[in-house]
């Protein structure tokens, strides 16, 4: 089955995952890094989930998945090893119309989790529809190694100076035209390295705009402590 690749805004929404080990950490993690509300029943947690529940970081409701948990829940994970649980789980997330994630079981899936490597605001996946997560994993950490802080200093700066672009009030296509000359320059290369006079040279000659180049001291400043060298 082909799966649609998404991306989803998860900020403030009800998340519940269902078990408290190993498994239930990484995926409470995920969703607590973009900014979930996280609620994981469980009789038991792991230490560290213990502590989240301690500090206020999650909302643990101690007991055993019981039908009714799932209720005003935007995504769901089931990250329990019980099969009577997880089919449970699926039925209540399919009456509800839920998006529901039973770890390990595709069966009972209606999205996976690809294997992710994040630099800031830059996200890169990685999926084999659930057919070889070994290789989501290995691709993933060539992703890991390739892709450095300098990344996410770059999406930052990139976006910053979008703004400057899109407030001259240009039309559509003068402004998708600079926007790929901008990055058709090995920018990441420069900013690993610390050109910052060669990147300011760059937006100064393409935008011809000091405000722009503003930009680039202002995110310089930002980042000095990001990036080596600085």
């Amino acid at each position: 089955m082909a799966f649609y690749p998404i991306c989803l805004d998860i900020g403030g929404r009800r998340c519940v995952v269902i078990g408290g080990g190993k498994v239930a950490e990484r995926k409470v993690a995920g969703l607590l890094e973009c900014g979930a509300t996280v609620s994981v029943v469980s009789p038991e947690l792991s230490e560290p989930l213990r502590c989240l529940a301690d500090r206020g970081g999650i909302n643990w409701v101690a007991r055993p998945y019981q039908p009714g948990d799932l209720a005003g829940a935007f995504l769901v994970i089931a990250a329990t090893d019980d099969p009577a649980v997880q089919e449970a789980v699926h039925t209540e997330a399919e009456q509800g119309n839920l998006l529901l994630n039973v770890a390990d079981v595709p069966k009972w899936c209606n999205f996976i989790l690809p294997a992710t490597t994040r630099q800031g605001e830059l996200t890169i996946a990685v999926s084999t529809a659930g057919k070889s997560p070994a290789l989501a994993r290995k691709l993933r950490e060539g992703f890991d190694r390739e892709f450095g802080v300098e990344y996410a200093v770059l999406v930052e700066l990139l976006g910053e100076l979008r703004q400057v672009v899109l407030g001259r009030g240009m039309s559509h296509q003068q402004n998708k035209e600079l926007f790929q000359q901008l990055v058709e320059a090995d920018l990441a290369a420069w900013l690993r390295a610390g050109e910052w006079q060669r990147l300011r040279d760059h937006v100064r000659q393409l935008l011809d705009d000091e405000a722009a180049v503003a930009v680039v001291d202002a995110v310089r400043a930002k980042a000095a402590a990001l990036l080596k060298g600085e």
